[in-house]
């Protein structure tokens, strides 16, 4: 009888294939060594302890066992089989979302017969197992990847001598069972250490890291640890208990910022169901669920060792309107629990559609139908009459997928055609099958071209299969090459909510035609750098080579489309300093960038592998995956795993053949073009190069040559007025209070507003409160767009829509005219229709500073074209008043000399002093020489100060 010694599963994310392992049984193993009997089939150990070998690929395998484990030799639990396990360990590294795990267990065969000892592993289907090694009795087998015939040839010359062999099949929601069986005389100890990698995907705003626990048995030495590492930060991590009350607080989670350890290490006791039991209450799923810190919505570029890896996940961004066409197989195989938890799932998918939402159903068996023959509003009524239809639908008849397909693109096109649908929404198609076609055209690959023929490509296709009767490879070939996933859902009890697990994912479209792109000089072989979507809770991945030619620092720019806005973001990245944190640590894998890219080119080439259209194509792909599975040791449809002792006479053969009904890949095709870098701010705000360094250096001559003058408002604040005509420029101060809202530049005409609200100091300097500029709004009515800039965030908002950016970023985005670029830690410029513009610079202090707090300044040049009916506190001068400054004198300070300025009908007492230009030295500042009025600028402004308070951030300046 074989008895199963351990199971063990682990979650990455969903990828349909199979995993199938041929074994010979040890019994048929010759060693002299040993003393092998052949005719009993079993091992005898002779007087002298066989020497164990040594582990060639000693450099990829690190066992896990400890010195208390070794303390523990002795302790043995009672089975009652003989099969005692001695100890199973697992240890993840998880490194920039990258995971190297390893399962290792000690097993004893303790009875007093020879029996069959089993190491049954899940792994998730995503993941490479990239090593394996097994020693018995002190003879080590290990595991090296092969191109799958070389490897099926080795193997087949040990079976030829009448060894057994056997395979395992198994299929399950993500994991797949990696399964091998050795026959041992009594006493015998195996050690068995299986090694795998894969990416986490992030899903809902999560990524999560699940292992199923099922030893079967009481261990004594039981012991999970996972270790992340994320170098941005990790934003949250949980172990949220799912193995029962059992092991309430036995899960323990330690994290800081950048680091967190999970670990569950439960004792004999702990693991008993009972106190005086032998059988373990350990069953069910241990998860790690963790998010990271984002700190800029232009992504998170790392690059270590010579790769790159690029995490683009923007937050704060307002959902597209989309377009969903539903197409449901209705047939006969739908009948009964498909179809119910089918209706249920639509119940809660159509209630969750929003209001600026747009869709339909087609339902399909032998004949395709509508529920209506055109896109409508997901208004109440409307889904409520959608649920009413669903919930009448009677499944029978054949499968027409062929039909309901085209009718759906025919829909579609006809709404974007006649204008019903918002051009800059988001569409696709959601099918829901669970079998092949069986009507109309039943050709897979005819099917496939009238699809893609018909498709545009402004749609994306989702297909659901539903159980396993579905040729899941072919649902996953017609949604990668129409811009969409497929994903399998497992008939079972909780398929309802596999159905709205998957909605969710792809609810909420924040972009639309996503390029990523790094200077071609910089990188090579770049993964996947275009998408046509990017959902909420997601998050898009490009990894690379970096060339070696000295480079610093590595940027990337992210153009997209959000709601009627073009978005342009830039990331960087020091090219060494990744390498240099990650030397200091522990439980990381330094080597974690390169596997990534590995891992993504592999399954990149798969997916594009499954679409070739010829075969000429299909061969030259496999040897791309060939060289790359070796290279990176991966076992893949096309290699395999040859496990073999030393000498090479035994061997096993770990293989992943296709299997037809359910696919081998997933991921997406064909890698896009890379580009260039640019950041161009508007020519009047790039810094002035000269700078005044004397008193005697003051007049005209040195207006003339400090280039780019502009009005601004800094510090106090202190506003400087640039006159062209008279080269002069004018200095005055606003001594208002924290809170109050003053308008800088109001033009009704052209629908611009500038307002700014003031905050106050830390504390009193003296008998004075300083106040300065905490956000400063800009309105444009006539595009409905308000750019609110504080001193944390950017916050962009255009109708519906509100977008919000840290001043971690780096970028751009344009609608109607209106551009708004945001430079890292410096400034954002907003323009207007190439007329007008204004720079917002940000003033960062020492957080401990007594009293200053972090400001705003406001430039903005004396072109900007603005309306005869331009005011506010800076917009009052751009039709510049005359001014005249005669009697110059010495004051009482000597460096300050006094006038007397007339202006508007006033002669004004003036100072001569400096304010400061920080646009070319954010510390400093650079001086510039202006005449100061006194009074919060009285006599040089119309009216009073005060008269420019407004209420509100986007109120314009009512005038008498």
């Amino acid at each position: 009888m074989r008895h199963l010694v351990c199971f063990i599963g682990l979650l990455f994310v969903s990828k349909a294939s199979s995993l199938d392992f041929f074994v010979e049984e040890i019994g048929d193993f010759y060693d002299p060594r040993l003393g092998q009997d052949e005719e009993q089939g079993s091992l005898k150990t002779s007087g002298q302890s066989p020497p164990k070998l040594i582990n060639r690929y000693e450099r990829n395998r690190r066992s896990i066992f400890t010195a208390d484990e070794v303390e523990n030799e002795g302790l043995e639990v009672e089975t009652g089989d003989g099969i005692h396990i001695h100890s199973y360990k697992v240890e993840a590294r998880i490194t920039s979302r990258f995971a190297h795990t390893t399962i290792c267990s000690k097993v004893i065969n303790t009875a007093q017969h020879a029996q069959s000892i089993v190491f049954n592993v899940q792994i998730p289907k995503s993941a490479f197992i990239s090593n394996f090694t097994m020693d018995v009795n002190g003879i080590t087998f290990i595991g090296s990847v092969k191109e799958k015939t070389v490897a099926r040839s080795l193997y087949a010359k040990a079976r030829a001598r009448g060894k057994a062999a056997g395979i395992v099949r198994t299929n399950s929601n993500d994991m797949e069972m990696f399964k091998t069986e050795v026959h041992v005389p009594e006493g015998s100890k195996i050690q068995f250490e299986i090694h795998y990698q894969g990416m986490m995907q992030r899903k809902l705003g999560v990524y999560e890291y699940n292992l199923n626990l099922q030893p079967g048995k009481l261990v004594p030495q039981f012991q999970v640890d996972v270790y992340i590492y994320e170098p941005k930060g990790i934003a949250f991590v949980r172990a949220p208990n799912f193995l029962g009350e059992h092991f309430e607080g036995l899960i323990k989670v330690t994290n800081s910022n950048q680091k967190a350890h999970v670990c569950f290490k439960p004792t004999l006791h702990q693991q008993r169901k009972c106190q005086n039991c032998s059988s373990t209450a350990v069953d069910g799923d241990f998860t790690v669920q963790y998010d990271v810190i984002r700190e800029s919505n232009g992504g998170d570029l790392q690059v270590s060792d010579g790769y790159f890896v690029h995490f683009f996940a923007p937050i704060n961004l307002s959902p597209l309107p989309k377009n969903i066409i539903f197409v449901i197989d209705v047939s006969g195989s739908m009948w009964g629990l498909k179809m119910k938890q089918t209706v249920q799932a639509m119940q809660t998918i159509l209630d969750d559609l929003g209001h600026d939402d747009f869709f339909s159903i087609i339902d399909f068996n032998h004949n395709v139908r509508c529920w209506s023959d055109e896109l409508v509003p997901a208004t109440s009524i409307q889904t409520s009459e959608a649920k009413k239809y669903i919930q009448e639908i009677q499944p029978n008849g054949g499968t027409n997928i062929n039909e309901a397909l085209l009718r759906a693109t025919h829909m579609l096109s006809n709404a974007m055609n006649y204008g019903v649908i918002d051009p800059r929404s988001v569409s696709m198609i959601i099918l829901v099958s669970d079998g092949d076609p069986t009507v109309g055209e039943i050709k897979l690959s005819t099917i496939q071209k009238n699809v893609k023929k018909r498709m545009r490509d402004e749609v994306s296709l989702f297909s659901l299969g539903m159980g396993f009767d579905v040729d899941y490879d072919f649902l996953e070939r017609i949604a990668l090459e129409n811009r969409g996933m497929a994903q399998r859902i497992y008939a079972n009890q909780d398929a309802s909510q596999q159905l709205k697990d998957f909605y969710q994912q792809v609810s909420s479209p924040l972009l639309r035609k996503i390029l990523i792109e790094y200077p071609d000089e910089a990188v090579t072989d770049v993964t996947q750098n275009s998408f046509d979507k990017y959902f909420s809770g997601s998050e898009l991945v490009v990894a690379g080579r970096v060339e070696p030619h000295g480079y610093s620092v590595l940027q990337s720019v992210i153009t997209a489309s959000s709601g009627t806005m073009d978005l342009s973001l830039q990331a960087e990245a020091d090219v060494h300093e990744l390498d240099e944190i990650l030397a200091l640590q522990r439980y990381v894998n330094p080597g974690f960038a390169r596997q990534l890219w590995a891992y993504m080119t592999v399954n990149q080439l798969l997916a594009e592998r499954s679409l070739a259209s010829t075969a000429a194509k299909k061969r030259k792909i496999t040897q791309s995956i060939v060289s790359m599975a070796l290279q990176h040791q991966f076992v893949t449809p096309m290699t395999a795993m040859l496990i073999e002792s030393e000498s090479g006479d035994e061997r096993l053969l770990a293989d992943s053949p296709k299997d037809p009904k359910q696919g081998c890949c997933s991921g997406s095709s064909v890698m896009a073009r890379k580009g260039s870098l640019t950041y161009d701010p508007p020519p009047w705000a790039q810094f002035p190069t000269a700078q005044p360094t004397a008193l005697a250096q003051i007049g005209p001559s040195l207006v003339e040559a400090l280039p780019n003058h502009i009005t601004l408002v800094e510090n106090d604040p202190h506003f400087i007025i640039h006159l062209p005509k008279s080269k002069q420029d004018i200095c005055f101060n606003i001594d208002s209070e924290p809170g109050k809202i003053l308008n800088l530049v109001s033009d009704p005409d052209l629908g611009v507003v500038v307002n700014g609200q003031l905050i106050g100091a830390k504390k009193l300097d003296g008998t004075k409160m300083s106040t300065f500029f905490g956000t400063i709004a800009i309105y444009c009515k006539k595009q409905d767009m308000k750019v609110e800039i504080s001193t944390e965030h950017i916050s962009v908002t255009n109708g519906k829509y509100a977008h919000l950016f840290s001043w971690e970023e780096t970028g751009n985005m344009t609608q109607n005219g209106v551009k708004i670029s945001i430079k890292k830690d410096t400034h954002v410029t907003v323009s207007v229709n190439e007329e007008i513009s204004f720079m917002v610079l940000l003033h960062r202090v020492w957080k401990k500073h007594p009293v200053n707090v972090d400001f705003l300044g406001v430039y903005t040049p004396h072109t900007n074209m603005f309306s005869p009916e331009v005011h506010g506190l800076l917009g009052q001068f751009f039709s510049e008043p005359e001014v005249k400054v005669f009697n110059v004198q010495p004051g009482s300070d000597p460096k300050k000399p006094e006038a007397t300025m007339e202006v508007k009908g006033h002669k004004l007492a003036v100072t001569r002093g400096w304010q400061k230009d920080y646009r070319a030295d954010k510390v400093y500042g650079t001086n510039v020489y202006c005449w100061f009025i006194h009074n919060s600028g009285k006599g040089f402004i119309d009216g009073h100060y005060k008269d420019y308070i407004v209420p509100h951030l986007d109120s314009f300046l009512q005038r008498p």
